[in-house]
């Protein structure tokens, strides 16, 4: 089962979750990754650690960590800089990366192991306005890929040299975040027979942000009927409410949150929209 929060570590997760990690100095990074990777290696991945260094540097950092002595012994680490695995400098084709991702998973499984699990710090990945777009897609479909194959993943993205805006819509697409990231998150579905899962708040800071994340992430509907889980989202706001009712009369669908909250249904009923409905959860 995935799990979905806001988190403090890294420690914790399976074989296909997802956190983005946002940090204030290269050696927290570092940090974090070394507990994400070390605790993959106990868990029967290949693990691989991404970062704006050359290999030897990667190795460098952990030195004296049961990561680095599982990588003297074994194919169980690989080491990569961040033009290895990327298109660094130009604009990341999502579906693309989703695809290496997907090989390097399926490599792994025909290897032994339990699954893959990569650390990467993406910072220079989302630098300008064109790769953050392409990024932030790219971010949403590998999630939907995680759902279903075991591929664990930790982007970690440097706060000084990004702006508060441009982390946050990298954050929103993953279902764990770090602290003060995102008020909300859009993600892969946890719940079957769901499109996407919509967990947070949803208020006047988010109405900018919110229908970008909507329309970056594009999730299926089925028989035109998009179905959120959203037992999870805890506040929506008019304004946000709005705003899927916009996005569901753009895409000519009707949207469902399926949630055990009180709150959704009124509002529904308030706005009078009438392509947003709610269920109820039992």
């Amino acid at each position: 089962m995935r799990v979905s929060g806001v988190v403090d570590h890294a420690r914790g997760l399976g074989l296909q979750d997802h956190l983005c990690w946002l940090f204030n100095d290269p050696a927290e990074f570092r940090s974090r990754a070394r507990e994400f990777l070390a605790e993959g290696l106990s868990l029967g991945q290949r693990v691989c650690y991404v970062a704006d260094d050359d290999v030897a540097g990667l190795a460098e950092d952990l030195r004296g960590t049961g990561v680095a002595a599982e990588a003297s012994r074994s194919d169980a680490v690989g080491f990569a800089t961040v033009s290895d695995m990327y298109p660094t400098g130009t604009v990341v084709d999502p579906a693309e990366q989703v695809r290496i991702y997907r090989a390097a998973t399926e490599d792994a499984l025909a290897a032994g192991f339990t699954g893959l699990r990569v650390a990467v710090n993406a910072t220079h990945l989302v630098r300008e306005p064109r790769q953050l777009e392409a990024f932030a897609r790219y971010e949403h479909l590998v999630d939907d890929f995680m759902a279903t194959r075991p591929f664990a993943a930790m982007c970690a993205y440097d706060r000084r040299d990004l702006s508060e805006r441009a982390t946050a819509q990298v954050a929103c697409m993953h279902p764990n975040i770090t602290r003060n990231a995102t008020a909300f998150r859009l993600h892969a579905p946890t719940r079957s027979n769901c499109g996407a899962t919509l967990a947070g708040e949803l208020d006047l800071l988010t109405d900018e942000l919110f229908p970008l994340a909507l329309s970056r992430a594009d999730p299926r509907p089925t028989d035109d009927e998009l179905v959120f889980d959203a037992q999870g989202l805890t506040f929506v706001d008019h304004r946000n409410m709005l705003r899927l009712a916009e996005y569901a009369d753009q895409r000519q669908l009707s949207v469902v949150l399926r949630t055990s909250r009180p709150g959704p249904a009124r509002l529904v009923d308030l706005l009078n929209v009438d392509n947003v409905r709610v269920e109820a959860l039992t």
